[in-house]
């Protein structure tokens, strides 16, 4: 299970992070101080780090300075207070990659902490065509055919089938699905996803009623399996 590495010293946050990333599927480590935190850092090499800049013992700072140092690529978020001055000078300064205010917003975090992770993936690519099964797909183009016969899909609905092809085989929370197709910003009920992935499945799938390519996983979400 991959880990995220939080560095915080606010222990009443703790509850909220756990339960926000292991709902997610990832393991979830806390340090109190920067010395811990560094400790931590090169014991568990974790996924990401969220870091708290105002830390006792070590400045959270010179914490994020050491771990650029030793993991360049290692995605970083920095949690501020809302009277700390953060912005993109200080955030190259200190070598992370984003920084999110406190009080934040979970779903927001959520929506950061994705997008710091697909940039720092380093077989990201942009994907233009796919096949799968009796599928073709044209994402530049908009246009998919089955059995060599054109099938209509919404700009949604291409959205999401995009989204699975990049995630093929993980497990995709509902939540995690408005994010990346419709943006937090924009939030439907989670209904709207369901509904989503009957069409897909029944323009796309040989039985909807019994879909080998969108399959739900009970109590989370979907998953797609070329």
């Amino acid at each position: 299970m991959q880990k995220v590495l939080v560095i915080e010293d606010d222990r009443t946050i703790h509850k909220i992070f756990r339960r926000l990333f292991e709902g997610e599927g990832f393991a979830v480590e806390f340090a109190t101080d920067g010395v811990a935190g560094l400790a931590a850092f090169r014991a568990a090499a974790p996924l990401l780090v969220l870091l708290d800049l105002k830390l006792p013992k070590l400045p959270g700072r010179e914490v994020c300075r050491q771990i650029r140092a030793e993991a360049p690529s290692l995605p970083i978020i920095i949690l501020s207070a809302a009277s700390d001055e953060v912005d993109k000078v200080l955030l190259l300064e200190l070598g992370a990659d984003d920084y999110v205010t406190k009080p934040f917003s979970p779903k927001e975090l959520l929506a950061r902490v994705r997008a710091v992770l697909r940039r720092a993936q380093p077989g990201s690519k942009v994907i233009d065509k796919y096949s799968f099964d009796d599928i073709s797909v044209d994402f530049a183009k908009m246009e998919l055919n089955r059995n060599g016969k054109p099938v209509t899909l919404t700009p949604r609905e291409f959205k999401a089938l995009k989204y699975f092809i990049q995630n093929p085989e993980r497990v995709i929370s509902r939540d995690e699905l408005l994010n990346e197709v419709w943006g937090y910003e924009c939030y439907p009920s989670t209904r709207t996803v369901d509904n989503h992935i009957l069409q897909l499945r029944q323009k796309l799938e040989k039985e909807p009623i019994n879909p080998v390519h969108f399959r739900t996983v009970h109590g989370v979400g979907y998953k797609f399996v070329p």
